[in-house]
């Protein structure tokens, strides 16, 4: 696969396409071993079929020859291109042998001299026999062919039919394995797992699974030889080449900057039953434990983290324990990242975080002097408590400015007005309001008697609900009857006799007023209702 950077990006910062430069390099190198896994462990392929998958994935990934073929494929005669014998060369070492057989035929048409040697080198090319991915012919069928095919090979090459021409010759050595013929290619290779793959099609096309390590560690150290030591991925895919799929995790871990490829490269062997033996390396299982680690990455980023709880949902053993000590670490920054954390905890019933998360929100809420707000938070939170004291501060609010704020939520408590009395209060005292602005006079003095006889209203708000009565008692027509009222005489005396004589002292003028102003209004109220009733009893 091949990656392009941008041009006006890598043009206008060379720092960026540096970056990008490497990514695409990781990426690359992620996608190589990913491949050559699945062959490996997960196709499992066997003799025959193994070279064939490993033939694909050298031409899917040893790119750096694409441009010179395609260079010399679009000029206008091909045969005369400096490149040519380049690009043949690359078709013969990838086993594309209709290409190069293709390009051949060209460079024959152009020496009609030479159109006997042409010929035989094609028909070599073309009765090169191959394995089958349809399992129509036995192993020993192969190579059995195969021999005779070499066999063919050589009698030519010893004939000396290509000795006239120094790149037709190459390639019929190359045709019969030549160690030294192929490795004269090495440019064109680039890399030793490619030589690898071409020295196997060419030697011993019918190579086993457990015989790659010995002809994997040869091709290495005859391709790179003393000049330099093996890559990190070299030796992840040396690992893999002798099977050890412990050791490619443990050096994919080490050389790669994030947890992300071994984490999912994991889960796919470990969904194919080639774990088992390795968990005793972690005293649990080898697939959780990475996936717990990348996921924990991601939650240390902004805007990731969610895709970590997915990845936690998948860790049946501890991925509930990690996602709630994660959910505690993050910064509910906003009131929508708040509902997206507390979402996640109640589709997973995680209580004891929705709590939290919930009471966080009502605290910053009420330290904002947002009272709605917290008010909400806490009645999600079910905490009676803090719903108390924010009904508190809105019936403080109320005595303070004379009206309610956040009216739409008051009066949509619903059920959830029984988390505390005091929400019950503030809730049936907005009711009051609405039925007294409605004109419903009758009703909102029974509910008006009823939050102070019930005990549900605070003693400190008793003042205000009796001050409410008065309009009431004001009114042409008589509202409270006779037991009513005296109720209502009740409650004013318990709270004036409550108060010891300094509190009477304290009190300001105001009070003193509407308590007087009260008393006179219960007695006019109970002679009306006096009169009225004994009218009623009279007639």
């Amino acid at each position: 696969m091949t990656f392009l950077v941008p041009l006006s990006v890598s043009a206008r910062d060379p720092a960026l396409q540096n970056q990008y430069s490497t990514q695409v390099s990781i990426l690359s190198a992620m996608e190589l071993i990913w491949n050559l896994c699945e062959i490996l462990f997960v196709e499992a392929a066997a003799a025959g079929p193994l070279l064939l998958r490993l033939l694909d994935w050298v031409r899917l990934h040893v790119c750096d020859v694409d441009n010179m073929v395609r260079e010399v494929l679009s000029s206008e005669d091909p045969s005369k291109h400096e490149l040519f014998w380049n690009v043949v060369d690359v078709f013969v070492l990838q086993g594309r042998m209709d290409e190069a057989r293709h390009l051949l035929s060209k460079e024959a048409s152009a020496n009609p001299t030479s159109v006997n040697m042409y010929r035989i080198l094609d028909d070599l090319m073309k009765k090169m026999p191959v394995p089958s991915l349809n399992n129509t012919q036995t192993l020993t069928e192969m190579e059995l062919k195969w021999q005779h095919w070499h066999e063919e090979c050589q009698r030519y090459l010893q004939d000396g039919t290509f000795a006239s021409n120094s790149h037709t010759e190459s390639i019929c050595k190359i045709l019969l394995g030549d160690e030294d013929a192929i490795l004269e290619k090495k440019e064109l290779m680039t890399t030793w797992y490619h030589f690898l793959v071409t020295r196997l099609l060419y030697s011993h096309p019918t190579v086993k699974p457990m015989e790659l390590r010995f002809y994997a560690q040869s091709s290495m150290d005859l391709f790179l030889g003393g000049e330099c030591s093996p890559e990190p991925l070299d030796t992840i895919l040396m690992a893999a080449f002798e099977f050890e799929i412990h050791q490619v995790i443990k050096e994919c871990s080490i050389a790669l900057s994030n947890w992300w490829f071994v984490a999912h490269l994991t889960d796919l062997l470990d969904h194919c039953k080639l774990l088992q033996s390795h968990n005793l390396y972690f005293g649990s299982n080898m697939r959780e434990f990475l996936l717990l680690e990348y996921a924990s990455g991601l939650f240390s980023h902004h805007s990731l983290w969610q895709l970590g709880v997915d990845y936690f949902d998948h860790c049946p053993e501890y991925g509930r324990v990690y996602l709630e000590l994660h959910i505690e670490r993050i910064p509910l920054n906003t009131e929508q990242k708040a509902l997206k954390v507390l979402r996640i905890c109640e589709q997973r019933q995680m209580h004891e975080q929705v709590r939290s998360i919930c009471k966080i929100m009502a605290m910053k809420a009420l330290r904002n002097n947002r009272l709605g707000s917290a008010l909400s938070w806490s009645i999600r939170a079910k905490d009676a408590a803090f719903a108390t004291l924010i009904s508190d501060r809105f019936l403080k609010d109320y005595c303070e400015r004379g009206s309610f704020s956040d009216l739409d939520l008051i009066d949509n408590l619903g059920p959830s007005m029984l988390l505390s009395d005091r929400l019950t209060f503030l809730g049936k005292y907005r009711e009051f309001h609405r039925l007294y602005g409605e004109k419903r006079f009758s009703e909102a003095a029974r509910l008006l008697l009823m939050l102070m006889t019930a005990h549900i209203a605070p003693c400190s708000f008793w003042m205000t609900l009796l001050t409410d009565a008065l309009p009431l008692l004001e009114q042409k027509e008589v509202i409270f009857s006779a037991e009513q009222t005296y109720e209502l005489m009740r409650c004013l005396e318990d709270l004036t006799a409550g108060k010891s004589e300094k509190q009477k002292f304290q009190d300001d003028n105001v009070e003193t007023m509407k308590v007087e102003m009260l008393r006179l209004a219960l007695a006019r109220n109970l002679a009306r209702v006096i009169v009225k009733e004994g009218t009623l009893e009279g007639s």
